[in-house]
Formats: structure tokens, sequence, C-alpha cells
């Protein structure tokens, strides 16, 4: 696992614009019927990757105009709640995640949200480049974190290590610390009062 200091890893150096695939109408990477792209490139080896084909950055194919607006026809089906960005590593190709990203934005506003999952931790983006930022800004839920073998607990919500957390980007941004994503907090305070009521 490797851990850069801040600025190290950009983008511009480092992105060959190439996913590793597409998968619309998934229930699994996140909160209702999404969209999910994994691009290709990671450089946090993080031992246990379940998805270590996409840590070259030309693994895969090319990202394509054509790619771009089949993802925004199945964006605009009305089931989908929104579109997420996975990996490889999504802060490590800026290049493709603002397009589509600012995109959303532009034909959607807050109607549909993005997800994105890093192996960067919510602290560490925000001492980071430019363009990372402004990605995260985006962003309405984070998992971040790299994932930790030794940690690792598939009883967990979206998440493969107990280190890493989802966050709500915009109430974090607001607050100035990271804000935990509200269901993940109902579901511990439910955890918590069935522990309770277990203890009576």
């Amino acid at each position: 696992m490797r851990n850069p200091k801040p600025g190290e890893w950009r983008s511009d150096k480092l992105t060959q614009r190439y996913v590793g695939d597409y998968k619309p109408f998934m229930f699994v990477d996140g909160e209702g019927v999404r969209c999910s792209l994994y691009v290709s490139g990671c450089l946090f080896a993080c031992e246990g990757c379940f998805n270590q084909a996409t840590w070259n950055f030309r693994y895969g194919s090319p990202y394509t105009a054509e790619l771009e607006e089949r993802i925004f026809a199945d964006l605009r089906q009305p089931y989908v709640q929104g579109l997420t960005l996975l990996g490889g590593e999504p802060f490590l190709n800026t290049g493709v995640c603002l397009e589509l990203a600012r995109r959303v934005r532009t034909e959607f506003g807050d109607g549909k949200d993005i997800w994105s999952w890093t192996g960067y931790t919510y602290e560490e983006l925000l001492l980071d480049t430019d363009d990372k930022l402004e990605l995260l800004g985006l962003v309405d839920v984070l998992v971040d974190g790299r994932f930790d073998l030794a940690k690792k607990d598939f009883k967990l919500q979206f998440r493969g290590s107990s280190n890493q957390r989802i966050i709500d980007v915009k109430k974090s941004l607001a607050a100035g610390h990271a804000v935990l994503w509200a269901d993940l907090l109902d579901a511990a305070q439910s955890y918590e009062q069935l522990e309770k009521q277990a203890l009576i």
C-alpha cells in the first residue's frame, strides 16, 4: 500500500483516459439504481484489492464520446438515481471524471447524485491539486481510504474494510470536517439501540 504526499500524484501526468468497464443499472455501487463507470489506473496498490487489473492506466478501452452519450442516455431513465465513479482511482482520472460530473450537474442539477470510491482519504483530497478538489466538490457521497486487508469486513455497507468511511461531501465541506453519510449514521444508531436492548 502506498501513501502519496499532497500533489505527488497528478492526473494530468498519469491518466491515459481508459476505462475498465461501464455497468448500467447497478444496485451495489451506492444507494438506488446506478450507472457505474470503472476508470483505469491506480497507484495505491492495496494488498487484497478485488480489482487489480484496473491498476494499469491502459487497462480496458479508451473513454469515448460514444460511451459518454450512452452513459447519459442511461442516466436519463427516471428510475436511475445517479452516477458512480470507481476504479482504478477516479481522482487520478479527473479528466474523464470531471467531464462527466460537470455534465451531470449541467444536465440534471441535483436531480441525480454522484458517488465515488477513492483510495485517498477525504482529508488528503482537501490538501491536493485543484482538479481533485473540484471533483470532490461535485461528488455527493465519497467512500474514502485505502482498502486494508487486516481490517477487511464484508458485513460493512458499501465498504471492504473498517477504516473506510462513507462521507456526505456537501455537509463535510460546509462543516469543515468529515461528516458521515446520514444513512450510515442511522444504521449505526439502530445497531447501538439493538445492542442496548439485548443488554436489558
